[in-house]
């Protein structure tokens, strides 16, 4: 296999096919620590056939690391990783590469390479039984020959022709020409023929990053359905809550604070609720336990306040033995307290329960510097928009009101975000008119970070405006979505997700009264995701998204526009 592909897909394949069991992949004691910054600690768990794993944690705590360290692309400070026998893993990372000089046949056909392998392992097998000359050497063929044509069935072998067509439709592919390089191909496009081509290898374990931020809903639907029915494992990481619920069954999680792997079983909304259980149980045993400190520190408090403060006269009858054997019993009886008290304080305190973290809270809120007055923000009049032969656009008219919340919808490759661009004035309008209130003012977050990699965190926020270092370092810490010792790392340091959180941060910096937002929860982990939609809902002005998350559409409501055949139809409400 050609080493171009491996950054989409890398593999093993230790051996033939021989001893494939239950238990697929073993990860044991794994830490990956970057300078001082730990990011794993002692990670272990065990992934067997027909589990269905989502991978959760907030943006930055290592679960892309994780998946790297998977798929052998970075190693493992300590720990091992122990694939059993045969077994094949496909990964699919968040951001594609350009597989240069290959076309989207190269990569169908590389990766169907394996079924064609076994194929002809089958093949020879079937030769050696047939020249097989012992009772015993026939039976050992004839259980590899099993093991190999189970496999090949199980894989799709026979249907081959059959699965490449559909997949290709159902990732709303099968319009590209197999002949079309995979460079001249839209990001989202370069991922879903990636996506293709992973399942179609079809990999006893599947790494997947982010599969669902390029498909829109039928392609969202389908890939569920069809990873239902995989006979291999999935371990995904992902940020669609919908998407969690409907194709696993237990969720990983990366404690932010511990950096180790905590398990649960079900899909994202038992997650959730095993969570809150969860949080409520540790933060009663604390209390408890930090009641029975403060008892234990008191009375030991008074025991030596006592002690210290003990006298007897002397004695009635002037039997001095008699009186110095009872201040004697009674200082040991104290001294007996006491130690059994400091005794009982070091035995809690050597297992004290850790004192539950604050939750996160972010701070997305939009304060635009002036809102609008007019009732019309923006109306599109007979817009039109063609790149060469294809028209991509043709008389779409709308009309956006100050207080509008807008779903824009579609297939990929409608488009959805040429129609931004042209409201904003980055690309030109071949026919139509774009008219924006004079006191409109554009907040834009695009679908893909667009930040200078070579910039720091706090240089990167503080762009075009003006003021003091401090006071910005105040501000950004101030949203929740960053730490002070964050402010210093340089852009290219930072996962997909932190550079989405710090666009998010540039944008409310702005304070836009207008937000046209490109698949705003792309990249965003689940404990940031409420509390943005929360400002979304709140903001005072327009909202256009481009979205094919179904989760945050129900969360929003409002009006669902969608972009089919280079017009603009508004048919229903959200919700």
């Amino acid at each position: 296999m050609s080493t171009h592909f491996l950054p989409l897909i890398a593999y093993m394949h230790e051996k033939h096919v021989e001893g494939r069991g239950f238990m697929l992949l073993t990860v044991k004691n794994i830490t990956k620590t970057y300078g001082a910054i730990s990011v794993l600690n002692d990670i272990s768990f065990v992934i067997n056939r027909l589990e269905r794993i989502g991978l959760v944690g907030p943006n930055g705590v290592g679960k892309s690391t994780l998946l790297h360290i998977l798929t052998r692309q970075e190693q493992a400070d300590q720990g091992h990783i122990i694939y059993a026998d045969g077994i094949e893993y496909g990964f699919l990372a968040q951001s594609t590469p350009d597989f240069y000089g290959q076309t989207i046949d190269d990569l169908l056909l590389e990766s169907v390479g394996n079924l064609r392998q076994l194929e002809v392992h089958m093949h020879q097998l079937e030769q050696q039984m047939a020249q097989a000359s012992q009772q015993e050497e026939l039976d050992h063929l004839l259980e590899k020959y099993n093991t190999v044509s189970t496999q090949f069935v199980e894989r799709g072998g026979y249907e081959l022709d059959y699965r490449i067509d559909r997949v290709l439709a159902g990732l709303h592919i099968d319009y590209l020409p197999r002949t079309q390089s995979v460079q001249t191909l839209s990001g989202g496009e370069k991922a879903r023929v990636g996506l293709a081509a992973l399942l179609l290898r079809s990999p006893d374990v599947l790494l997947l990053d982010e599969p669902t931020n390029h498909l829109d809903f039928a392609s969202v639907e389908w890939l569920e359905n069809y990873l239902a029915d995989y006979h291999g494992a999935l371990l995904v990481v992902s940020h669609d809550r919908q998407f969690l619920n409907r194709a696993v069954n237990h969720i990983f999680e990366i404690d932010e604070h511990q950096h180790q792997l905590k398990m649960y079983t079900g899909n994202y909304d038992a997650y959730v609720q095993a969570k809150k259980i969860e949080r409520i149980k540790w933060e009663e045993t604390y209390q408890q336990q930090q009641e029975e400190l403060q008892q234990l520190r008191k009375r030991i408090r008074e025991l030596r306040q006592n002690a210290s403060r003990t006298s007897f006269g002397p004695p009635r009858d002037n039997d001095k033995t008699a009186y110095n054997g009872h201040v004697q019993s009674k200082q040991n009886s104290s001294a007996s307290r006491l130690r059994s008290a400091e005794m009982q304080l070091k035995l809690v305190e050597a297992d004290a329960i850790p004192k539950p973290p604050k939750i996160l809270r972010v701070n997305s809120q939009f304060n635009p510097e002036q809102t609008i007055q007019s009732e019309v923000v923006l109306r599109l009049t007979n817009i039109g928009k063609r790149f060469g032969e294809r028209v991509l656009l043709k008389q779409v008219n709308a009309e956006i009101s100050a207080e509008a919340r807008i779903l824009l919808t579609g297939a990929n490759g409608t488009g959805k975000t040429t129609l931004f661009k042209l409201i904003m004035g980055q690309e030109a309008l071949d026919v139509g008119e774009v008219q924006l209130a004079p006191s409109a003012r554009i907040g834009y977050l695009p679908q893909e970070p667009l930040l200078d990699p070579e910039k720091t965190v706090i240089e990167t926020y503080r762009y075009d405006q003006i003021g003091y270092e401090d006071e910005f370092t105040a501000r950004l810490i101030g949203y929740g979505l960053f730490k002070l010792e964050d402010m210093q790392k340089k852009v290219k340091q930072l996962s997909l997700g932190q550079k989405r959180k710090l666009e998010i941060a540039r944008l409310m910096a702005q304070n836009p009264n207008v937000l046209l937002l490109d698949e705003p929860t792309n990249y965003i982990s689940l404990d940031i995701l409420e509390a943005f939609e929360y400002a979304i809902i709140h903001f005072p002005g327009p909202v256009i998204t481009i979205t094919h998350d179904r989760w945050f559409m129900q969360r929003i409501g409002g009006k669902v526009w969608q972009l089919a055949n280079g017009q603009l139809v508004q048919p229903t409400i959200a919700g």
